[in-house]
């Protein structure tokens, strides 16, 4: 414990700056050093588990079973590890995947050639793997959150089973002296309510405190998407080169200044802190293994330049259960793509498609078989790129050789023996499994972490609190009347913005505005019913709306439109990363009062 006192010496007490450098696998790697060198920080935090890394790690871990972990956070702590000891800077990362444990041994290794000493720290808990069977025997059914099927009926093979944990283990860690923390599968933002609640001595049930820091993690886990990335007002950013990755400021209350390294890019902004807290959300009370988040108590004001203070949040207790990301292996897919280009794209893409079938024996000969047509082709093209339309076939089965070697080998046969002009977007492509999520919950008391650190185990059980709390409501905005007389078609993007994700097999979709007048249009004007007439796509598919007045914005959830999550998923873009920009090209009447 004497450590962690000593490592507080250089900090502010009433004040925690913590700094995210990773938003996910493959994001760049050079922030690392950049937050530890740019200004002052006091942890850094890095967010690398997506649900589809979690199918990464595990196709990694079936080759080389000592894997399973991000190895690129490996390769950033040999550049940062010594300047963090020497500036008492704490780690805390999910980059453990699949095997925290060797993720550990791995930068023991590292410190050891860097001649460095870090007291290293892991959590374990979330792999629930070795216990599935036991769990089922004990009552948990891991019944899928959208199907309502146990997973004892979902017809797979289970290959990763991972519970979301809080961030009680990260707290403990540090109380213990850790220099390093490294997670497995715990809630993104718990990367910041850990620290916090080590630094402030927050307790279980400070609800609106802790609250207020998964708000603030919630905004800086994506990296530099709270600070100008992705964000669809697009002339409002300054520069994009070298975007500065997000800050919080901690305060002991549970508030936070979200910002970024003076002399970087990008943009902090009430708009892209809105953009963040919209993504990848359903209602606006937000689930997370140690509180409710009531995401439309928050408060949102600018603070100076790129600076946004996020404010007056409530939390309510968490529920008794956490979520489980468990992927199933169910036989194997492969896409090809066809190229058919210029006059009559539909009669191409029926010849082709009669003629692969006919050829391979049936289409009945696979499990499953999507085929979509995307058209990008225009007419009398100015390019020859413009007059491309794409075929993309997707097959499943259980057999390998029908779904990788016959079923390419049936696709690229057709090249001199089809439509005019035949080509594919790719070389013959192999088979890979088909990996489909499946989210469940489970009772938290079945999952406690453990922390280990100089080599001794430490049981942390996780916060079970169901009272109902305080009956939270959500603030009362008294809008104006929507504007009347005349309207003109202009983009919706014209007027609001859009942020979009995927959560599994669904999407959301968050839509804001600037002005009250312009929500009071919005909140009007873009029911279910319209969403689903301005994006036909989504018309078969179940909609969940909800209202956040505090933030001028509207939320669809929208059930199924990524399938079996973005591993499985047949969508051209499964995460939904473009679903927000379809919606903003899509033309509608808007009041001309509001456009001036």
């Amino acid at each position: 414990m004497e450590d962690s006192v000593e490592g507080k010496s250089n900090m502010d007490k009433d004040r925690l700056i913590i700094a995210n450098c990773s938003g996910f696998l493959g994001d760049r790697f050079s922030a690392a050093e950049e937050m530890v060198t740019g200004g002052r920080i006091d942890v850094l935090t890095g967010d690398y588990l997506a649900e589809l890394t979690m199918a990464i790690l595990f196709r990694q871990k079936m080759k080389k079973p000592e894997t399973g972990y991000v190895s690129t956070f490996l390769k950033q702590m040999k550049v940062v590890m010594g300047l963090c000891l020497e500036k008492k800077i704490r780690v805390a990362s999910n980059a453990g995947g699949l095997n925290p444990r060797g993720m550990a041994a791995a930068l023991a290794e590292l410190a050891k050639e860097l001649g460095l000493s870090p007291k290293i720290a892991w959590i374990e808990g979330d792999d629930l793997m070795p216990r599935l069977k036991e769990l089922q025997a004990a009552g948990e059914p891991f019944v899928h959150l959208d199907k309502g099927i146990a997973l004892a009926d979902g017809g797979g093979m289970p290959v990763s089973a991972n519970a979301y944990l809080g961030g009680w283990g990260i707290t403990e860690a540090l109380k213990r002296g850790a220099d390093i923390v490294v997670c497995g599968r715990v809630a993104d933002a718990a990367l910041v309510s850990g620290p916090c609640a080590w630094h402030f001595g927050w307790a279980t049930d400070d609800w609106d405190r802790l609250a207020g820091a998964y708000a603030a993690g919630h905004v800086i886990e994506c990296g530099a998407q709270a600070t100008g990335g992705n964000y669809a007002f697009m002339d409002e950013v300054p520069a994009y080169s070298k975007i500065g990755f997000p800050l919080a400021e901690m305060y002991a209350d549970g508030s936070s200044v979200i910002t970024k390294h003076s002399g970087t890019g990008g943009l902090v902004s009430v708009g892209t802190v809105t953009a963040q807290l919209m993504y990848e959300i359903r209602s606006p009370a937000y689930l997370t293994p140690d509180v409710t988040v009531r995401f439309d108590t928050l408060t949102l004001t600018p603070d100076g330049d790129n600076r946004v203070r996020l404010s007056g949040v409530r939390g309510e207790p968490a529920t008794d259960t956490t979520k489980v990301c468990i992927n199933l292996v169910s036989g194997y897919r492969n896409t090809m793509t066809v190229v058919l280009t210029g006059l009559s794209i539909e009669k191409k893409a029926r010849i082709v498609e009669q003629t692969l079938w006919e050829n391979l024996g049936g289409k009945e000969r696979f499990g499953t078989v999507h085929v979509q047509l995307v058209r990008s082709d225009k007419p009398n093209p100015p390019t020859n790129e413009e007059s491309f339309a794409f075929l993309r076939i997707t097959v499943m089965d259980d057999n390998p050789a029908l779904v990788g070697r016959e079923f390419s080998a049936g696709v690229v046969e057709l090249a001199l023996a089809s439509i005019p002009g035949f080509t594919l977007t790719s070389p013959p492509t192999p088979e890979s499994p088909a990996v489909f999520h499946w989210p469940a919950l489970v009772g938290k008391k079945q999952v406690p972490q453990t922390v280990y650190i100089d080599d001794q185990p430490v049981i942390v059980a996780s916060a079970v609190d169901t009272v109902s709390g305080d009956g939270i409501s959500a603030p009362v905005f008294d809008f104006p009347e929507p504007l009347g007389g005349p309207v003109q078609p202009v983009p919706l993007g014209r007027l609001f913005a859009t942020r979009a994700g995927d959560k599994g097999g669904n999407a959301n979709l968050g839509v804001w505005a600037k002005t009250p007048e312009a929500f009071a249009f919005l909140r009007t004007f873009l029911t279910t019913e319209c969403l689903k007439s301005l994006l036909p796509d989504i018309g078969p598919f179940e909609v969940e709306r909800y209202e956040l007045a505090n933030l001028l914005a509207v939320n669809f959830y929208i059930r199924g439109l990524l399938g079996e999550g973005a591993a499985a998923s047949w969508r051209s873009d499964p995460q939904a990363k473009t679903l927000g920009e379809y919606l903003r090209a899509r033309i509608i009447d808007v009041p001309s009062a509001l456009l001036d």
